[in-house]
């Protein structure tokens, strides 16, 4: 293996060496003697091998192995041969996705480890309207090789404030095979399907599973769609991302299952729409209370964006998934500053418990 610095700076001041890769914080390390100095200096000119690098500072193997393990597990270095797909083209549509991913690359997790688990993923999107949209447009920029896309809708006047996929030349149109159309066009080597069909219940999505390494969007029009989605997702042991928009928040969650409760364990954690309370009379109302649907363009690029980025961490293993079993609630009246509301966790949950 042939190890090379990730892009940094850095300087000598008085003994120690101060590391520069994020703006937000400086590493400093003891450097009395000068000889850190020369390890970044000689990574400096090039990948080099453990040998190379023996030779270059006259150390030992054990102590260039101590080294690189320290610089390692500062996120300080990567693999060489791992910064690149191998192919120019594909090097230059990912170029983006490889350098994101340098955050989180190492000596054993090339940044196009990530860019690859990604092309070879399989996503399901149920719903490619509101979120769904912008969900679509942010899976295929991130290059996930297989996409599925259900819907029944056609395209409407009413969708332009927010639903960037389609055109007034689409109007009539079938979302879901415009939709197809639009990632065609986008990244011909992404496959996609489209199935124009209305999700009504829980055997509506059993077909659709098939291969599929995570669930991500949501279906409206059924108050229990979210739970048939779910039920099916956690009995598959597919990851599943949700989100939506409530009248002054925007928000999204995950399940992930034999790991975080589900969405049963948190509508079984729901308040009674019996009790003669303020809760009770919120659950009475929530079919009653039918509101203008106020999602606008920016409101539904987050939420697109805050799924698919979700949806990269389960597809990638870049980091835990950081909605897993809880809501993350960005309220409009206070600057969308998150605030998180774990699900609560049911013994009992006949979905998700065994």
């Amino acid at each position: 293996m042939r190890v090379v610095l990730k892009e940094c700076a850095w300087e000598t001041q008085d003994k120690d060496l101060h590391v520069l890769t994020d703006p937000r914080e400086v590493i400093t390390l003891a450097d009395p003697d000068g000889k850190v100095a020369a390890f970044f200096a000689e990574l400096d000119r090039g990948p080099r091998t453990v040998e190379e690098l023996c030779d270059a500072l006259d150390l030992s193997r054990d102590d260039v192995h101590d080294a690189l393990a320290g610089l390692d597990s500062l996120g300080l270095i990567e693999s060489a041969e791992g910064r690149s797909l191998g192919d120019p083209r594909l090097d230059a549509r990912h170029l983006s996705n490889l350098a994101f991913f340098g955050l989180y690359a190492g000596l054993d997790q090339p940044r196009a480890a990530f860019v690859r688990r990604l092309r070879q993923s399989h996503v399901l999107v149920l719903g490619v309207g509101g979120g769904g949209s912008s969900l679509v447009q942010n899976l295929a920029g991130l290059g996930v090789g297989r996409l599925t896309l259900v819907d029944r809708d056609d395209v409407e006047p009413r969708n332009f404030a927010r639903q960037f996929l389609y055109r007034h030349a689409d109007l009539g149109r079938s979302k879901v095979d415009r939709a197809a159309e639009w990632v065609r066009e986008y990244d011909p080597s992404i496959e996609v399907r489209a199935v124009d069909r209305w999700i009504a219940g829980p055997e509506d999505l059993e077909d659709l599973f098939d291969d599929v390494n995570l669930v991500a969007g949501g279906l409206d029009g059924h108050p229990d769609a979210a739970v048939w989605i779910n039920a099916a997702a956690v009995r598959a042991g597919i990851p599943f991302v949700a989100g939506g928009m409530t009248r002054s928040q925007i928000l999204y969650y995950s399940v992930d299952p034999g790991v975080s409760p589900c969405v049963s364990c948190d509508r079984r954690s729901r308040p009674s729409p019996e009790a003669p309370d303020t809760a009770g009379f919120v659950e009475r109302s929530r079919a009653k209370l039918m509101i203008t649907n106020a999602l606008n363009g920016p409101m539904a690029m987050q939420i697109g964006s805050l799924i698919a980025f979700e949806a990269a961490r389960y597809l990638t293993g870049c980091e835990p998934p950081f909605a897993a079993g809880r809501y993350v609630k960005l309220d409009l009246r206070n600057g969308l500053v998150p605030e998180i509301q774990p699900f609560e966790t049911d013994p009992g949950c006949q979905v998700c418990a065994t």
